[in-house]
């Protein structure tokens, strides 16, 4: 009779801690999985995530939004032509340099307008750079075939009872995981639609470049622009500390402090990736 029943809490144990291998796995594949894709995403341009809505921003753009932009720099030439005129005590101490210096201004306001989406790309392929050499020093991916065999050799060594909560624990946690991973989703994919909202409207506030009143607006375009950009190496690094404290976590000999530090470092990842869009505007001084 007893071997029956050590039979059966064998069989038992055997089943938990398939079932128990079986979260565990599901929990580090998809830690990698977003981890990766975090990687993959950042490191795009925006010609380069998806060409087809980038063609469509650019279309809005040249047909829509430049001739807006063109009405608005005339109108800010011409206040500026007035100001130049009106500057020098109503033309009675007028001197022919301030045509040459309008002429000026306006040829690169002109320029700088029919540019508008080279420069807008030139920031994010400088940022670009920038995110393809973290990436080379970035790693980000965990070791899962060594952390399974650790955690079954220490599953092993548990009672049933014990097994029994795991699973439990390890099942409602890897559906918390993949609530996260969609956490992560939507603020890698959030990024980049803002960055495609965000140039669509480049033309208008490039356009008031030309006039120093004005041009506070373009200025903090610019650097919302750089923001944005350099975003993505913020997100680099978050996923960096975080494949670091999770390697020193699921190696530890407590297994529930394991599974409760994946999902905890993984809830703080979120966090900090959240934190990053206002965290870079902060550190370039952007406005709003």
């Amino acid at each position: 009779m007893d071997f029956l029943f050590e039979r059966l809490v064998d069989w038992i144990k055997e089943a938990l801690v398939g079932g128990i291998m079986n979260n565990f796995q599901g929990m580090f594949n998809e830690v990698n999985n977003r981890v990766g894709e975090i990687a993959a995403q950042v490191g795009s341009t925006p010609e380069g995530w998806n060409s087809g809505v980038f063609n469509m921003i650019r279309s809005l753009s040249d047909t829509v939004v430049i001739p807006i932009a063109g009405m608005i720099l005339t109108f800010i030439l011409c206040y500026e032509l007035i100001q130049m005129i009106l500057a020098h005590n109503n033309m009675h101490d007028f001197e022919t340099f301030v045509f040459f210096k309008w002429i000026f201004k306006s040829f690169v306001a002109i320029y700088i307008l029919t540019n508008t989406f080279t420069i807008v790309m030139g920031i994010f392929e400088i940022a670009q750079q920038v995110i393809s050499g973290s990436a080379g020093v970035i790693s980000g991916s965990l070791d899962v075939t060594l952390a399974m065999d650790t955690l079954h050799t220490e599953l092993m060594a548990m009672e049933w009872y014990e097994l029994l909560g795991l699973y439990l624990e390890s099942g409602i946690l890897s559906l918390c995981m993949k609530a996260l991973s969609v956490c992560i989703f939507l603020i890698v994919y959030g990024r980049m639609l803002e960055i495609y909202l965000t140039t669509s409207m480049a033309a208008i506030p490039l356009a008031t470049m030309a006039n120093r009143e004005w041009g506070q607006m373009g200025q903090n375009y610019l650097k919302s622009l750089f923001a944005l950009a350099f975003q993505g190496f913020l997100l680099m690094v978050c996923v960096a500390i975080y494949a670091v404290l999770l390697n020193a976590t699921i190696f530890s000999s407590n297994i529930h402090g394991a599974i409760w530090g994946v999902v905890g470092y993984t809830v703080l990842l979120c966090f900090a990736m959240f934190k990053t869009g206002a965290l870079a505007k902060s550190i370039l001084g952007a406005h709003g």
